[in-house]
């Protein structure tokens, strides 16, 4: 007779039928380890995931409208290479927040932060390690726009490339440390109410995770301009820093998976940070040129709606395996490495029921933002309906493909027994940045292309761009 590796509704089934059965069972039977996500179905899933998906998307409108006008604020226009900067340090929230999000979800659902003792050794060592990646991924982060700038023809100026430092390194760190303590608090929320971590965190995240930094990235960076005389106060920032650097180290040794990431985890994420400065590329070379008017805008949006479905994705087929699979090995159900896009969205797996539901929130979710955008910055963005037509089409292509990949890229990083909440989120956010500025850009070109088809000679614009 033929075995077979049951699926974790049966086990479930089989859990709940066994417990309390036997001599040993009170000692036996395991406190579940969260809520019961195998029995999930795509009612429950989109009730929970949408109220948090469009607070973000509100969010991402405010970033949209805020970037639109910090890009005339003379910080913005003396120093380019701060555009460039915008899509990485932004994106920290995928590469830092987000994967905090989904590591602490992944705790909360396998019951790792129900003892208080161990809750604050998790949370310590993780908010501690958040603040060692935010120095130097935000260093890195200025020293990539900067050699992306030379790259395309720009000078360099040492003041200013200290100003653009200074401005990333201590954005990244004030960032890093409100979400993180936020990210905390959702979870630990989260799990007392019996809400699954995975749909609502990392929306959270997106949410604030874009108005908190591009504020701080133009208020601190607008401070630093002013004062770019004074000779010390950029390096002592950094040194400072520097300095911190060791003591957070300290504290996220307490925790032996986080002392793994510190070793092994800074590919991903500097990676990712990468891929997004080639975005901050293209948002540099096109938000002055009049044709493109409305990209600062749509930026945050498109990038940020598309990072926030692939996490929210990420993280749950992450907590899966960690529930129902053994590191190295895939769950029979899951043992292509390589699915298809079929599977990946049309099978009666609870992981496509979620791809399909957030696959559906798409088009409503980028109409709402739309209109909200339009309400409020009317005369500064396109509202023609091809435009809105090929917006649309454009975030629907970005998400499906964050989809597809991430259901393979959790596969294969679980094979090598990596854990995807460290390894996939960072990677899949990153080329959500750049997929998604990318599309937007073609958006705003075919749009002109076809606006000069129906009135030729006519004007792409309404309202200049900045000079």
């Amino acid at each position: 007779m033929e075995t077979r590796q049951r699926r974790p509704e049966e086990l479930g089934l089989l859990q709940a039928l066994s417990a309390g059965s036997g001599p040993d069972s009170p000692r036996a039977a395991p406190t579940p380890p969260g809520p019961e996500l195998s029995r999930e179905t795509a009612w429950s899933i989109g009730s929970q995931v949408t109220l948090p998906f469009l607070f973000a998307g509100l969010g991402l409108s405010g970033a949209g409208i805020l970037l639109h006008y910090f890009q005339h604020w003379p910080v913005f226009t003396e120093m380019k290479d701060l555009l460039t900067l915008v899509p990485p340090l932004v994106g920290l929230k995928g590469n830092l927040e987000m994967t905090l999000a989904s590591r602490l979800s992944t705790a909360a659902n396998t019951g790792q932060v129900d003892d208080p003792q161990e809750q604050y050794r998790v949370v310590s060592s993780n908010l501690a390690l958040v603040q060692v990646q935010a120095a130097v991924v935000g260093l890195l982060a200025a020293v990539a726009a900067l050699l992306l700038g030379l790259a395309s023809g720009q000078g360099l100026d040492v003041v200013e490339a200290q100003v653009l430092c200074a401005s990333s390194v201590l954005t990244a760190s004030l960032a890093a440390c409100a979400l993180g303590t936020l990210m905390v608090c959702i979870v630990v929320g989260a799990r007392k109410l019996g809400v699954n971590p995975d749909n609502i965190a990392t929306p959270i995240a997106a949410s604030l995770g874009d108005l908190i930094t591009l504020s701080l990235l133009a208020v601190v960076s607008s401070f630093f301009y002013r004062h770019r005389d004074s000779q010390y106060l950029t390096p002592l920032v950094c040194v400072g820093f520097a300095a911190l650097t060791p003591a957070c180290v300290l504290v996220a040794k307490q925790n032996p998976p986080v002392v793994r990431i510190l070793k092994f985890g800074w590919f991903p994420i500097v990676l990712a940070m990468l891929v997004s400065s080639l975005g901050g590329l293209i948002l540099n070379k096109t938000l002055s040129r009049p044709q493109f008017r409305g990209m600062a805008v749509f930026a945050p949006i498109i990038c940020g709606v598309g990072g926030n479905l692939v996490a929210i994705q990420t993280s749950r087929i992450s907590t899966h395996l960690h529930l129902w699979g053994t590191p190295g090995v895939l769950p029979l159900w899951m043992k292509k490495c390589w699915p298809n896009p079929c599977s990946t969205f049309c099978s009666s797996e609870i992981n496509a029921t979620s791809a399909r539901v957030l696959l559906v929130l798409v088009v409503p979710g980028h109409l709402a933002f739309f209109s909200i955008v339009s309400l409020l910055e009317g005369q500064s963005v396109p509202s023609e309906r091809t435009f809105v037509l090929l917006y649309l089409l454009a975030g629907l292509v970005q998400v499906t493909i964050l989809l597809h990949l991430a259901d393979v890229a959790v596969r294969l990083a679980w094979r090598r027994a990596l854990d995807p909440d460290d390894h996939c989120i960072p990677y899949l956010t990153g080329l959500g940045d750049l997929l998604g500025t990318g599309l937007l850009a073609l958006c705003f070109l075919a749009h002109g292309l076809l606006r000069t088809g129906v009135q030729p000679g006519g004007p792409l614009d309404l309202a200049p761009g900045p000079s």
